[in-house]
């Protein structure tokens, strides 16, 4: 199969059964993105696929051939961290870590949204989408912090939002 990740184009040859997280971080040692609950539910394995979110550990590699993929090493670099990567820093938006890979490819792929105006549950109009505090945590509803970290995760999704 063919997979661009990150901007790189791949030639690999993978099992019909490997889910896009494990080629990710068993393949392509792109380990940034965790194995939470390999369920579904908690969003930790959040990617993005032609700009779209979605839980990588319920997809099919072979489902991507020759889709554009990226994780959390393709929004940013240490030294210039994508916009969400700084905001979460800034305000504390992790603790244990384990789960923000995750929380910022979601938050991204929710801007992106918002940014199409596409509505969720909670839009009040569905021609102006705002994105308030309950806007923010419907779409992200997703993605699970077990330390709890909810309130400055909002805070660092709305201060890119207003930027």
């Amino acid at each position: 199969m063919r997979i661009t990740v990150n901007g790189a184009a791949h030639e690999i040859e993978v099992d019909v059964r490997t889910t896009l997280l494990d080629l990710c971080r068993e393949h392509l040692g792109l380990t940034g993105a965790k194995k939470g609950c390999d369920h579904g539910q908690c969003g930790a394995c959040t990617m993005l696929v032609e700009g779209r979110r979605i839980n990588a550990c319920l997809t099919l590699a072979v489902m991507h051939d020759g889709d554009a993929v990226t994780t959390i090493e393709g929004l940013g670099t240490p030294d210039h961290l994508h916009p969400l990567q700084a905001a979460f820093v800034r305000h504390d938006g992790f603790q244990c870590g384990y789960c923000t890979p995750g929380q910022i490819c979601s938050a991204k792929g929710m801007l992106d949204e918002v940014a199409m105006g596409w509505a969720s549950h909670v839009s009040g109009d569905l021609d102006h989408v705002d994105l308030t505090d309950a806007e923010i945590r419907e779409r992200m509803s997703g993605n699970i912090c077990r330390c709890s970290a909810y309130p400055t995760i909002v805070d660092a999704i709305r201060e890119v939002s207003e930027a």
